[in-house]
């Protein structure tokens, strides 16, 4: 849970009828659900992607807290970097969103 601390999400309420086997955070209405299991399950390529505010500032804050942190490509003329979360979770960190509609092509 600490992970998503260091890029802005609050722990909030999970509904209880969940029976206490998640754990649930909210940034800006974006939630992210942790499902609380015996095993790992990490998938290779799958990952979430989250838009953070100070880039440049979000980046130092997470590797500084020991997550390892790979700049990658810029696409839409954005910086993206992909860290790696507790259980081995691979979360992109995107400097904006990517754009809407037609002008979504990765150039």
């Amino acid at each position: 849970m600490g992970f998503w601390i260091l890029l802005g999400f609050e722990r909030v309420e999970a509904p209880a009828a969940l029976g206490g086997r998640v754990t649930w955070l909210e940034r800006e209405a974006t939630q992210i659900h942790l499902i609380h299991t015996e095993g790992a399950t990490v998938p290779v390529l799958g990952h979430a992607a989250v838009v953070v505010d100070g880039f440049e500032q979000t980046l130092e804050r997470v590797g500084a807290a020991g997550h390892e942190i790979e700049e990658t490509r810029k696409l839409w003329g954005a910086r993206r970097a992909f860290a790696i979360a507790p259980g081995g979770h691979r979360v992109e960190l995107m400097e904006s969103p990517p754009p809407t509609g037609a002008s979504r092509s990765v150039s």
